[in-house]
């Protein structure tokens, strides 16, 4: 099969729902040729956001979600190919994510676990599935995360200027590709998306606070802004990563503890400026200048943008549209590009973002066959 046509799935740590692209690799840069979003069922969201709590910990809720998970990425598949008129046997290989419930590379015995059975994928699409990326990276001692790095050297880099590709998704991760021959550095910086939704469901019942207007009514509380910093990952050197299991609901709500009197949508401000200074932080430290391009949702969220540029003033931002790729859609081509490095048994891992001891093929394939 030589058409160069790939599908990337992705759903992150937001659970907003299954990005399915189709990529065309057959030229020098990849094609976006369609896109779809499948939405993730209420039911199936709840029973996730109870998987990733610790104290719930359940074998027979993870087979089940597992499978589940999988037969709504083979429906994104699906409707994505019935959109672009892309026949299945024009298709050489879907790569999926999966949807994480679990990051934990920093135990003695590290691990970090993504369901959505690629078995159950490749029966329901009669496409070979490469998924299961991140598990040789942590068996080769590294982070597992972020494995975007890569992708966006191979895209974005360019000769002679430093340049950041910002991924704010419910965690919010950076790439720093330098502008001369130092080596690519890539981690998660902390919180993207997922305190400021976190807390708009709370309180408003609303999934996310539409181009953070209701962040822009309130005023931050410095004093809780540095209570929130002082969490030991944000000075955590890399290579790190993270996820849910440290900022989440339960970690907010300790730390609302001295601060309960706050208005609500002043405590919505300060978590956005928390995703603003921790990011600002990070990279300010790699580099006083330079470009920045965000992707994922925060680079819809207008206010988020105008604040980190208030925190970088030395630094351009602009969305990836500005490369010439949608921001919505960069991470699902990533894994499109991750499952054709498998395809062509390349490595895809860059030990000096992951802390992995080698680079190394990633993934595994499931056969539809």
């Amino acid at each position: 099969m030589n058409s160069g046509y790939f599908i990337g799935l992705m759903s992150g740590t937001s659970m907003d729902g299954v990005d399915a692209v189709l990529v065309d690799f057959s030229k020098d840069q990849p094609k976006l040729l369609g896109q779809h979003t499948e939405p993730l069922p209420t039911h199936l969201f709840k029973g996730l956001q109870r998987l990733c709590q610790p104290d719930t910990d359940e074998i027979n809720r993870l087979g089940r979600l597992d499978r589940t998970v999988g037969k709504v990425f083979a429906a994104a598949v699906k409707q994505l190919l019935a959109k672009t008129g892309v026949s299945k046997e024009q298709v050489c290989a879907i790569g999926s994510h999966g949807q994480t419930v679990r990051h934990m590379p920093n135990l003695e015995v590290g691990f970090t676990l993504q369901i959505g059975d690629p078995n159950t994928i490749a029966a329901e699409t009669g496409i070979d599935v490469i998924a299961d990326f991140r598990r040789k990276d942590v068996a080769l001692g590294g982070q597992g995360a972020p494995l975007v790095p890569a992708f966006h050297q191979q895209i974005f880099s360019r000769p002679g200027i430093n340049r950041f590709i910002l991924n704010i998704g419910g965690i919010a991760n950076i790439t720093f590709l330098p502008a001369d021959n130092r080596e690519i550095l890539g981690f998660d910086t902390g919180p993207g998306n997922t305190l400021i939704d976190a807390w708009s469901q709370q309180i408003r019942q609303l999934p996310f606070d539409e181009d953070g207007q209701w962040a822009e009514s309130g005023n931050s509380s410095a004093e809780f802004l540095a209570q929130l910093l002082s969490h030991p990952y944000f000075s955590l050197d890399y290579p790190k990563s993270t996820g849910r299991e440290l900022f989440n609901n339960a970690w907010l709500d300790q730390q609302l503890a001295l601060f309960s009197h706050l208005p609500e949508e002043d405590i919505q401000s300060t978590l956005l400026d928390l995703t603003c200074h921790s990011i600002a932080r990070d990279i300010a430290k790699l580099s006083p200048d330079g470009e920045i391009y965000v992707c994922g949702g925060g680079a819809l969220n207008g206010v988020l943008m105008k604040r980190l540029g208030a925190q970088l003033p030395n630094h351009s931002i602009a969305t990836t549209s500005a490369l010439g790729i949608d921001p919505k859609w960069v991470e699902g081509i990533a894994f499109a590009w991750l499952a054709l490095r498998h395809y062509q048994g390349l490595p895809a891992n860059l030990p000096a973002v992951t802390g992995a001891s080698r680079e190394a093929v990633l993934g595994a394939r499931f056969p539809a066959a």
